[in-house]
């Protein structure tokens, strides 16, 4: 092959592999290009009323994403009992952790976050984010527009461990889906309302603790159109924890009504985890 044959094959060749090169770092997503380990667990805690169930749809995106997901079953007993045993829970996974938490398990991630350095993350979904000494009622009411009274409860005694009597609340059945889930077909809140899960209703007016959005990267899903916690509520608990925040036309059933936004939110959070 001649001398000057030879060079434009080689610069032809060099200019190819440079022009793949160039080409397989653009198709690479930002996220993935920085990110050195594995991809961060992704835990979804649920609120009273509801149960792991209400993020089947978010979970399925997340882990076609590629995210571990963990949906554990909040037991709804009370705070400080609620915060211990997610505690205890976040301390059984390796490697950084995404928490998110739904309504009255916004209270709980605040609470069970706190000092645990693997939380890298906090995403609020149409959820309770209290600062110390916030109580949940105090927070549902400090803005008008919940109709979650008492008039749409209905309690049933129980017997706790110790032997003492505490009551369950449930959503009244005609009054669940106008509450909690006016953006769903009848058909789907008439089984919602039948399975709900109660929380003890020691825990309206238990104190939260010292809150983990102090210092930790926060995240909050505003639905607008909540009949539980006012979105102007959720807006002020989202400005006070200084949280990156999205608003979407939806009911306190967010993860359910509107699980691409939900899961989008909870990936830009993951994606900021180094």
């Amino acid at each position: 092959m001649p001398e000057t044959t030879r060079r434009a094959v080689l610069a032809g060749s060099a200019a190819l592999l440079a022009g793949t090169a160039l080409s397989a770092v653009a198709a690479t997503p930002a996220g993935a290009s920085r990110r050195s380990g594995p991809k961060p667990t992704v835990v979804l805690v649920h609120g009273a009323f509801a149960d792991a169930a209400g993020w089947t749809e978010v979970t399925r995106r997340l882990q076609r994403a590629g995210y571990p997901v963990l949906a554990p079953a909040n037991p709804l007993r009370g705070v400080p009992s609620d915060t211990a045993y997610l505690a205890e829970f976040l301390g059984t996974i390796d490697g950084p952790i995404v928490l998110v938490g739904h309504s009255y398990g916004g209270m709980i991630i605040t609470n069970a976050a706190t000092d645990n350095a693997d939380v890298k993350a906090l995403v609020y979904v149409a959820a309770f984010a209290p600062d110390e000494g916030d109580t949940l009622e105090g927070l549902q009411t400090k803005y008008p527009g919940s109709k979650l009274g008492m008039e749409a409860l209905d309690f049933r005694p129980y017997t706790q461990p110790d032997g003492s009597m505490s009551y369950d609340g449930y959503v009244k059945a005609a009054a669940f889906r106008e509450v909690f889930a006016g953006d769903l077909p009848e058909s789907v809140t008439a089984v919602m309302a039948a399975t709900q899960r109660p929380a003890d209703v020691h825990t309206l007016q238990e104190p939260s603790g010292r809150p983990a959005w102090r210092t930790v990267p926060t995240w909050y899903l505003v639905a607008r159109n909540d009949n539980l916690i006012p979105a102007a509520a959720q807006r002020f608990m989202a400005k006070r924890a200084q949280a990156r925040t999205v608003e979407i036309g939806a009911s306190h059933v967010a993860m359910i009504s509107e699980p691409a936004a939900t899961a989008d939110l909870i990936a830009r959070a993951a994606a900021s985890v180094r």
